[in-house]
């Protein structure tokens, strides 16, 4: 829903990484999603290389034992005959647990290296996510659930944060062990490291055609996994809806559907995961049960010693045991491109448009707004509003009538600058908002919306919100002109009272809180969208006499379908299919007798009926 306007910049892309300054192309496959998480990772780079370098060090030094063991066993064999050298054994197992220890301690570090390298990559990614999202112009939000962004922001990230935890040191680790026992291999007895090598290079080729083709499972399963977080989240949050309407059934069967498409889609990612480790287990049982046959022919033929073999099915461990980590971590990096895939297709979503330059930031309005030739659209084939053009003086109030869908809500939001136009200008005080920068206009205005928006805090906190220095007797008295403050004080906590979702707030009682939170913004021009509508007659006409106390000398832009509370606009436009097509006061429109008399009178006798 966000159109830029036409003399913008075009929209910007968002970072590819931490920097804020990056660009990448949006991931497609499973190379290019790893390649770009590589790049998303570059500031942690040298941690990230002396945690490679530490786990290539623990590995050296495991393979490193196996030549200690060959000794230690042609030590053995020697001294059946002329006694055992326990000395030299002795050295050489001292020297055997050192090096084992040193490996220990490498891997040791390696892992603390990478699980404070994982969080704070994890922390700095949810922090930009956090970040995008205040970038994002409505209309994503719009065309996406909240379900399925709180999916990237949890799911997805945990995802890539535990994978790069655990999968890196692995890999790092696997691919020394592999290279440097195949090394040692090929020096202690190169007929022996052929039969390994034959025998495992099938396990491997079957991998790696496993791996070729299951990653479109992976991302599936990361993107049913956001859908179905999307659809409990919508649902949860109406539950009250779904009962009254009895659409329990139907919600079910939604659930059901994505929940089975989300377990077909897991099942085969996670049978992918499981038959990877059963499959190397087996490659590399069958290479040590190769290598001890071959290798017990050679040594009845005089060609090795039993040291030899002794060592070879130590290293042929060690050959095949990366094979298998490997395959682990290659499953698991899967999981990770999946998910670093939606984030940075999050990422990479058009932010709102950049601010005009020498944008002004910092403006104290005088009230006076001006719409000029306005045209707006949120899709390109239907235009929502078409010329709208009316000027607002200091201190008026404006009212903005019509029937559902004329576009009264949509004048406000371009108003305040949450869409640009697609023609025309809004200015304030002669200054398009245009040339103001997005939170400059935001600070002009005080706003209440039909639908109430209250957090998880205290009563207090909730009418403060961003305001900074406010003292307990202006939310006092900001509770008193809405008429909510005796019955904060009947609470137990009072205004410390925490709400949540569960408070114990009617409709009306929550709006009052909103109401209040404006009183205590206290901004140049005010902003009410239907804003007495979830309220009593009675506590209407008091919240009207406080509003009446609050727009003095403020410029009002009031939205109502009870045309009853606008009689004392000095503005009433009337708006329907986007235009203006009559404005006036009250009793100018109602001697007209045209559009706006006709929906009042029809309110009026609804009211009698």
């Amino acid at each position: 829903m966000d159109n830029s306007r036409k003399n913008n910049n075009a929209p910007r892309r968002g970072p590819g990484g931490f920097n804020g300054n990056q660009s990448f192309e949006k991931p497609k496959n499973f190379k290019s999603a790893l390649s770009r998480f590589t790049g998303f990772c570059k500031p942690y780079a040298l941690p990230i290389i002396l945690a490679f370098a530490l786990s290539a060090a623990g590995a050296i030094f495991t393979i490193m034992g196996p030549g200690r063991l060959q000794k230690i066993t042609k030590l053995i064999i020697d001294g059946v005959v002329t006694g055992i050298d326990l000395d030299a054994v002795g050295k050489i197992a001292l020297t055997l647990a050192i090096l084992y220890g040193i490996g220990a301690v490498c891997s040791y570090m390696q892992g603390f290296i990478m699980a404070t390298v994982t969080q704070k990559l994890t922390k700095s990614m949810r922090a930009q996510i956090s970040q995008k999202i205040n970038r994002l112009p409505l209309k994503y939000f719009d065309n996406v659930s909240f379900g399925d962004v709180l999916s990237r922001v949890t799911n997805d990230v945990d995802t890539i944060g535990q994978t790069l935890n655990m999968s890196v040191g692995q890999l790092t680790s696997a691919l020394a062990l592999f290279l440097g026992s195949l090394i040692m291999m090929l020096v202690t007895n190169a007929t022996l490291t052929l039969v390994g090598i034959l025998s495992t290079l099938i396990g491997f080729s079957i991998m790696m055609a496993i791996v070729a083709r299951s990653q479109k499972h992976f991302k599936r399963q990361q993107k049913e996994l956001g859908k179905i977080n999307g659809h409990i989240e919508e649902t949860y949050s109406g539950l009250n809806i779904v009962r009254a309407y009895n659409g329990e059934e139907q919600s079910v069967q939604v659930f059901k559907e994505m929940n089975d498409r989300l377990y077909e889609s897991a099942w085969k990612s996670q049978f992918i995961s499981g038959i990877m480790m059963p499959l190397m287990n087996f490659i590399g049982n069958f290479g040590f049960v190769s290598v001890c046959v071959v290798g017990g022919a050679l040594a009845l033929d005089g060609k090795i010693g039993f040291e030899v073999i002794v060592a070879f099915m130590v290293y042929i461990r060690l050959f095949t045991q990366p094979l298998s980590q490997l395959a682990q971590s290659m499953t698991t990096l899967q999981s990770t491109a999946a998910a670093a895939e939606r984030v940075f297709e999050f990422l990479d979503e058009t932010e709102l448009s950049p601010e005009a330059e020498n944008a002004v930031s910092v403006h104290e309005s005088q009230g006076e707004v001006e719409f000029r030739d306005i045209k707006f659209s949120y899709n390109p084939d239907r235009e929502i509003i078409k010329d709208f053009t009316a000027h607002a003086k200091r201190g008026q109030k404006i009212a903005i009538v019509g029937p559902t869908g004329s576009g009264k809500t949509t004048i406000v939001n371009l108003l305040m600058r949450f869409y640009e136009l697609d023609g025309g200008e809004i200015l304030i005080d002669g200054i398009p908002i245009s040339k103001m920068t997005r939170q400059c206009v935001h600070d002009q205005f005080c706003m209440v919306l039909q639908d109430t928006w209250l957090f998880e805090g205290t009563i207090r906190e909730n009418i403060v919100f961003s305001k900074k220095n406010v003292s307990d007797e202006e939310v006092i008295s900001a509770c008193k002109a809405v008429g909510l403050d005796h019955y904060i004080r009947t609470l137990p906590d009072g205004y410390n009272t925490v709400l949540g979702d569960n408070a114990n707030l009617s409709a009306g009682q929550r709006q009052l809180l909103t109401i209040a939170r404006a009183i205590i913004e206290n901004s140049p021009l005010l902003i009410l969208d239907e804003a007495t509508s979830s309220v009593d007659t009675r506590t209407e006409i008091q919240i009207q006499r406080a509003m009446d106390k609050l727009t003095e000398g403020r410029t009002s832009f009031i939205i109502a379908h009870r045309l009853s509370t606008i009689k004392s606009a000095d503005l009433i436009l009337v708006m329907r299919d986007g235009r203006i097509i009559e404005r006036g006061t009250h009793e100018e429109l109602l001697a007209e007798g045209g559009f706006y008399a006709e929906l009042y009178n029809s309110q009026f006798d609804d009211d009698i009926a």
